[in-house]
């Protein structure tokens, strides 16, 4: 689905590298987070995948259903897969959650956006006509996020810590629609995270350190070495007594 080979930005100005020679494969309809604590380079990944201008490009290549995409449009790439959800929800005070849906596809029927929010676990006919402003909740601002993502029926979807400030309860229902939404649509998933918990969906993973890939492979085996880089041990040997889920 996706393969990217010794892939190098920097920061526009100052040149600083920002992602050296960056190389990890995502398969049909796999799982595959990327690791790493703060700095390391997740979100600096995400948006040189979806071609989106905010860093200087160095060398490598992007590969999407083998196609090279290094030099492709943000719109490009969209329209062959690709899409992107930010680590910060929809903001658009005032607007609509059905005019934010349709933002993205303007030919989406509003029996599909009611399926759609129920689907995320959202009741459909109440929200469609809510407005995004302070009175929803964070969760509720992911899940619309989402929605938008599950209408443009992506190939790949990339989640930038949709995980990040949820508390237990809320995650674990974010893991489980995220396994419902890759059966659903057939679709494969990168999530950036820096959740162990992200094992309990995850096939496999790469650890970003200071802008490289350490390490790809299974979940687990990537997330020893996290934990291990990050002085983690106890975490890392809760992680190891962790019990896994499967949706069939």
């Amino acid at each position: 689905m996706l393969k990217v080979k010794n892939l190098s930005i920097s920061s526009k100005g100052s040149k600083q590298r920002l992602l050296d020679k960056v190389s990890f494969c995502v398969g049909e309809k796999e799982i595959h987070c990327i690791l790493g604590k703060n700095g390391s380079g997740k979100s600096a990944l995400a948006y040189a995948l979806m071609g989106l201008n905010r860093h200087s490009y160095d060398s490598g290549e992007i590969r999407f259903r083998k196609r090279n995409i290094t030099k492709k449009k943000t719109s490009e790439r969209a329209k062959l897969g690709m899409t992107l959800a930010f680590q910060e929800p929809a903001r658009f005070e005032g607007l609509t959650v059905r005019d934010f849906l349709k933002a993205g596809k303007s030919s989406v029927s509003e029996a599909e956006i009611v399926k759609t929010l129920n689907f995320v676990g959202l009741n459909g006919k109440e929200f469609i006509d809510r407005k995004l402003d302070e009175k929803l909740s964070g969760g509720e601002r992911k899940r619309i996020e989402i929605a938008s993502v599950i209408i443009l029926k992506p190939k790949l979807m990339i989640l930038d810590e949709p995980d990040a400030s949820l508390d237990i309860i809320m995650y674990n229902e974010l893991y489980d629609l995220l396994l419902n939404v890759r059966k659903m649509l057939g679709c494969s998933i990168l999530l950036i995270t820096h959740r162990e918990e992200a094992g309990l969906i995850a096939d496999n993973a790469t650890l970003l350190e200071n802008g490289k890939a350490v390490k790809s492979g299974t979940f687990r085996h990537v997330m020893r070495t996290y934990c291990e880089h990050e002085g983690k041990r106890e975490r890392c040997l809760a992680f190891k007594a962790m019990s896994f889920k499967t949706i069939n």
